[in-house]
């Protein structure tokens, strides 16, 4: 599913005074006000009052609701512009055009967005039904499928959604804003419409030519498979995969507060989640996870797993490949992070690190004394450091450090006398 956010638009303010007849607004000066044509009486977003200059005349002061904009002609051919790129992509995949309307009965949208559902805007129309603006596209599609009884169809449907939010105009965030969605519905082989769907997306940010871009992918598998390991009970799971989803907004230190004080998990829990949870990635981290002792223990997790290497394998053949506009900016010049796979080693790291600078070996090591592998190397990548020296208890039984080319993943054991020149000559411009 493809979702663009609200397009930048200003808001103009006018005074409005007189009668009603119109949708009409002449602009005044001089403490003459605009001659706004309005039903009698109807001052429905006019939300305060200012003293006319002239004769004592309260007149109400032209606003948009809060959240909201008007769009000037320039916005709007721009806004169609990049409507037309969007749709053009959409009929290009073969994907037909449906229209629902803006009101939905509301027990079709309540309960089914967690904490979504208290932004929906709800009515009362004076028929008596208990209508709500829609939320998003995607619930109207699902009845919609329902009510013709379809199994299977590629759709799009660009519309205004509405959402009871606290804007922040600044950032954005508005109450009315267009969504763009393409879904394929129907039974199919695991993730064929899936690789095209993000195909689709790849295909939208390219012609628009809005620089470099990432697309997050995920499995809700994989989430539920983390909260299993790490002790999430499972009557927390939806309210512990709404926090999640806050990530892209807020810190996890944030996002730990909250899981803790108000979704009612414990600590170490948390904590565990937030192991998880801030890795990024490509193929490489979800061969790591299929790796991990816990999760590939578990069905969901691994099922999820799975999926993702598919996808990534079809996404190769659509041309969909990682990749960056450049090298990726170092603040650093390490050249070696000192890890360990197991707990109780940070005498062994720290013995490592230090014949490491002493041989003047740019290295570095995590100030924890059990991190985790898989953080270990995640920070590997972050960072760009171009190899890792793993020294576990087998290696130190066997006089051995494993080294690791961080970008291709391949390990070998190299006797420990040896180490200093093996690292030199994999460094060697």
């Amino acid at each position: 599913m493809l979702r663009l956010g609200p397009f930048a638009a200003a808001v103009a303010r006018c005074q409005p005074a007189g009668p009603s007849l119109g949708p009409l607004c002449l602009a005044g000066s001089r403490g003459s006000f605009a001659r706004s044509w309005l039903p009698a009486g109807n001052c429905g977003a006019l939300s305060r009052q200012v003293r006319a200059a002239a004769g004592g005349e309260w007149v109400p002061v032209l606003k948009t609701p809060k959240g909201t904009r008007d769009h000037s002609p320039a916005q709007v051919a721009l806004r169609d512009r990049l409507l037309s790129a969007v749709v053009s992509c959409f009929k290009r995949h073969g994907a037909a055009a449906i229209d629902t309307p803006a009101l939905e009965l509301r027990e079709m949208l309540v309960g089914k967005y967690g904490e979504g559902s208290k932004l929906i805007y709800e009515l009362q129309d004076q028929g008596g039904e208990l209508l709500a603006l829609r939320y998003d596209l995607t619930v109207p599609f699902a009845r919609y499928l329902a009510m013709n009884k379809i199994t299977n169809m590629k759709r799009y449907h660009v519309a205004k959604v509405y959402r009871r939010d606290n804007p922040a105009t600044t950032r954005g965030r508005y109450r009315e804003f267009y969504q763009c969605d393409f879904d394929i519905a129907g039974q199919f082989d695991p993730m064929i419409p899936d690789a095209e769907c993000l195909k689709i997306v790849h295909e939208i940010l390219s012609d628009l030519q809005l620089g470099d871009f990432v697309i997050k992918v995920n499995d809700r598998r994989i989430l539920n498979g983390v909260f299993v390991v790490c002790g999430v009970p499972e009557s927390k799971f939806i309210p512990a995969c709404s926090t999640v989803d806050k990530l892209d907004k807020m810190p996890w230190e944030e996002v730990r507060s909250e899981m803790v004080g108000e979704k009612g998990l414990s600590p170490e829990a948390a904590d565990r989640i937030g192991e998880y949870v801030q890795l990024r990635g490509g193929l490489d981290l979800i061969e790591r996870l299929l790796q991990d002792p816990k999760l590939s223990q578990n069905k969901l997790a691994k099922e999820g797993l799975g999926d993702m290497k598919l996808l990534f394998e079809y996404l190769t053949l659509f041309g969909i490949t990682e990749k960056a506009s450049g090298e990726k900016l170092r603040t650093t010049e390490t050249q070696v992070l000192v890890a360990t796979p197991q707990k109780h080693l940070l005498a062994a790291r720290l013995k490592l690190i230090s014949e490491l600078w002493d041989a003047g070996i740019k290295a570095e090591m995590l100030y924890k004394k059990d991190p985790k592998l898989l953080k270990q190397l995640q920070y590997c990548e972050d960072t760009g450091i171009p190899l890792a020296a793993i020294v576990g208890e087998q290696e130190l039984a066997d006089g051995v450090v494993k080294l690791r080319d961080v970008a291709t993943r391949q390990e070998v054991d190299i006797p420990r006398e040896k180490l200093i020149d093996e690292i030199r000559r994999r460094l060697e411009p």
